[in-house]
């Protein structure tokens, strides 16, 4: 019998963040930076709002795609991403939600469908409004806090330096992941 939930061609590639300045150059925004990497590379210089995330549309690997971020914060960020994906009526299987991990190594970039949520509040928001767990992923290694540090001032810290030139380079090496994705699909071993 064939797999039910299985990946898509993506449609919808999904950063996850949170929104304003302060947030930019943090851990948790490496979503929102992916997917302004992925348009400045398609050349898109046009954001609009829409059903809570901020939208723009470009061409990545000869396909149309729309890149978001939700405007609402990470935990939240599910509602926005579901109401858009009703409104552009779009399945759970056709979109690519990209994401801090802090459970992969510093500056690894690994595409995973379905599975787990990882104590990832905004995964966990996705999976709760779309009711699934089947989407694909790119999860972005930031690795675990040092010492004692707590998980949330972790991935909430302002980078700067050597951590803020390593944030740039996850994005950039998370960008070429998803464009890969969108051109030749889920990797088989994800």
């Amino acid at each position: 019998m064939p797999q039910a939930n299985k990946p898509q061609p993506i449609a919808l590639i999904c950063g996850l963040g949170n929104p304003g300045e302060e947030y930019a150059h943090t851990r948790h925004n490496i979503g929102f930076a992916t997917v302004d990497v992925l348009a400045r590379r398609a050349g898109v210089s046009y954001w609009k709002s829409e059903a809570g995330c901020m939208v723009a549309h470009a061409v990545i690997g000869g396909r149309q795609v729309l890149l978001a971020k939700p405007q609402d914060f990470m935990n939240t960020s599910g509602g926005p991403l579901s109401k858009l994906m009703r409104q552009e009526h779009l399945a759970p299987a056709q979109i690519l939600v990209v994401h801090d991990e802090v459970d992969l190594p510093a500056g690894q970039v690994r595409a995973k469908w379905g599975g787990g949520l990882n104590a990832h509040n905004g995964l966990r928001s996705i999976a709760n409004k779309l009711g699934t767990r089947d989407f694909s992923r790119i999860r972005c290694g930031i690795g675990r806090p040092p010492g004692k540090m707590q998980v949330a001032d972790y991935v909430l810290r302002e980078l700067k330096g050597g951590f803020l030139e390593e944030f740039q380079i996850l994005a950039q090496d998370a960008a070429s992941l998803c464009e890969q994705v969108v051109r030749d699909g889920m990797p088989t071993n994800s």
